[in-house]
């Protein structure tokens, strides 16, 4: 899987999202309903964040620090090509293509094992 792609998976739930940037559920919910950020929906409606978006929640944390309105964020986002001019929705991603790209990444990544068992995921 190319960087980029990899970058852009959603793979984790509100609360790692929580853990890794020291915001409240609250918190990310404001940034996603002023189109700074966009997390993948499950069938089920959970959001799903990628790496890409844990980077522009860590760099909206930075900006607002430095005095930075929510428009002004949204200006450097739109230069930095981190959101598009219109608000778009992603794919709904379903449980099954999850564990797909999951199970996918852990056989890219057992290519770089010594031989280690790394099938996690059985269908």
């Amino acid at each position: 899987m190319a960087e980029k792609d990899m970058k852009t998976t959603p793979l984790f739930p509100i609360g790692t999202a929580m853990q890794q940037t020291g915001l409240t559920a609250r918190q990310i919910r404001y940034y996603e309903e002023n189109g700074l950020i966009q997390p993948a929906r499950t069938e089920g409606k959970h959001r799903l964040y990628s790496f890409q978006d844990l980077e522009k929640l860590e760099e909206i944390i930075k900006l607002i620090d430095e005095g930075i309105s929510i428009a002004g964020i949204k200006k450097k986002f739109l230069e930095k090509e981190w959101i598009s001019p219109e608000k778009s929705d992603k794919e709904k991603i379903s449980e099954s293509e999850i564990r797909k790209l999951l199970r996918n990444e852990f056989k890219d990544a057992g290519r770089f094992n010594s031989g280690k068992n790394t099938n996690f995921f059985k269908n």
